[in-house]
């Protein structure tokens, strides 16, 4: 059985060489799919930025990812994604509230 804890990874192919990324999450922002993924370096620690690439799946449900070249979607879905952070964050500080009742 997998250990829902374990964390999942990817290696991305860029212009500096390969770059091994920890997922953070997968989403949908106006009809798409995105993921967000933090990238490592070359000690396992993780860098202070995050990637965000379109997410699909084909016909087999390989999962894959695209370059988003379109600045507007590009926006769209980083500005969904600080959406996610922000609710991840109030629900941590409400159910921090909630112990302290």
């Amino acid at each position: 059985m997998a250990n829902n804890d374990e964390e999942m990874t990817l290696v991305l192919t860029l212009d500096e060489g390969d770059v091994e990324c920890s997922i953070l999450t997968i989403y949908e922002c106006n009809g798409k799919d995105y993921i967000v993924v933090l990238p490592k370096d070359k000690d396992g620690n993780p860098k202070d930025e995050v990637y965000i690439y379109r997410y699909t799946e084909d016909e087999e449900g390989n999962p894959g990812i695209e370059y988003i070249d379109d600045e507007d979607e590009y926006e769209a879905a980083a500005d969904k994604y600080d959406e996610l952070l922000d609710e991840a964050e109030y629900e941590e500080l409400a159910g921090d509230d909630e112990d302290i009742i």
